[in-house]
């Protein structure tokens, strides 16, 4: 069995409870924004928002969920590019 085949059934047998994580990481880190506004920790929030995506991607992946994987991956795609404004990493 591959490396891979065996972290997708660890995250299988734990599907709930990595997706629950994840959502409530989701809703930790927009509270963050929604209370703090402009003084938010937005590197800190765009870092969990992106480790909270890419959770909710591979459970969405591992039940064939289409919509899911699309929204999440979109989710990826967001907070890579957040973690690098908030990061202050600019192109050249």
């Amino acid at each position: 069995m591959g490396y891979w085949s065996e972290w997708n059934e660890v995250v299988t047998a734990r599907r709930a409870s990595i997706e629950m994580a994840a959502v409530l990481m989701r809703i930790v880190s927009f509270s963050l924004v929604s209370w703090l506004g402009p003084k938010s920790p937005f590197l800190f929030v765009w870092t969990l928002n992106t480790i909270d995506a890419v959770m909710l991607s591979w459970c969405a992946v591992l039940r064939k969920d289409r919509a899911y994987i699309v929204l999440n991956v979109f989710w990826i795609g967001v907070g890579v590019v957040g973690v690098l404004r908030a990061a202050h990493f600019s192109a050249p």
